[in-house]
This record gives C-alpha cells, sequence and structure tokens, in this order.
C-alpha cells in the first residue's frame, strides 16, 4: 500500500473561476508539479496511473463538515468525464450526483458550519473502459451517525 499525492484544499465559500473547462484542459496531460496545487491535478494524476499501471486508483476526499467534500468530488467526477473524452460525459456524473439527494433526505442535519450536512459516508466508483472511457459508476453509503436518523 502506497499513499501518494497529498493535497489540502480550502473551502472559499464561493464560487471561483478555478474550476471550469480552460482549467481542466490546461491540467490535462501535464506532470504532477508542473502546475499549481489543485484537485485536477490529483485527478490527472490518478487517471495517468490508472491508465499507464493498469491499475485502480482512489482518491480520498476527507474533511469536516461544511469543508466542501462534496463539491470537490463532483469536480474530480467530472474532470475525469472531460478528460476521457466520454460521449456520456454529462449522463454518468448527472446520473452519480443524481443519486445524492436521495441518500442525503434522510441522513442530513443543520450544523453550525453547515445547512444541509450529509451523516453519510459515500464511496463512488468509477468504471472505465480499455480506452479509459467512463461506462459507469456506483455510489454506495455508509451510515457515520446513527443518532441523526
Amino acid at each position: 500500500l502506497a499513499v501518494g499525492i497529498i493535497l489540502v484544499a480550502i473551502n472559499p465559500y464561493k464560487q471561483l473561476p478555478i474550476y471550469g473547462d480552460a482549467i481542466i484542459h490546461a491540467y490535462s496531460g501535464q506532470n504532477m508539479g508542473d502546475m499549481d496545487p489543485h484537485i485536477f491535478a490529483v485527478a490527472e494524476e490518478a487517471y495517468k496511473q490508472m491508465a499507464r499501471n493498469n491499475k485502480n486508483q482512489s482518491i480520498i476526499v476527507s474533511g469536516e463538515s461544511g469543508a466542501g467534500k462534496t463539491v470537490s468530488a463532483r469536480y474530480t467526477m467530472r474532470y475525469f468525464a472531460t478528460v476521457s473524452k466520454s460521449s456520456s460525459k454529462a449522463h454518468v456524473e448527472d446520473k452519480v450526483l443524481a443519486s445524492n439527494p436521495i441518500t442525503e433526505a434522510v441522513g442530513n442535519a443543520k450544523t453550525t458550519r453547515n445547512d444541509n450536512s450529509s451523516r453519510f459516508g459515500k464511496y463512488t466508483e468509477i468504471s472505465f473502459d480499455q480506452s479509459y472511457q467512463i461506462i459507469g459508476a456506483n455510489m454506495r453509503t455508509y451510515l457515520l451517525e446513527k443518532s441523526r436518523v
């Protein structure tokens, strides 16, 4: 078991112009360290390692309530959908993200930092074909705080 890149990201609590398609294309194909630290740099490294070594990769997004974990995971999925040139780019991402409200409807709570804090942990598995295009995704949820339900 090896630990790879660690990125510390901070939720600015506002939209920033650093997650658009132009930024995705700027990070695509770049080597880690050639560009500024970014969630797209981590995603690119995982994507390259998957293609180069033909081995599964994992990205762990961790943090406190309101830290931006869901948003970071969403940006990562969008990055994969864009760089894999998947014909189902929007469809796969939308389907995976559309499952969030269902699980969150029974397990969210208001906290001091987040009005809609999820009580669930999520494990999202994105499947790629032999040409490294997204062909599907599977989201598993697990309850972190039984007392909230």
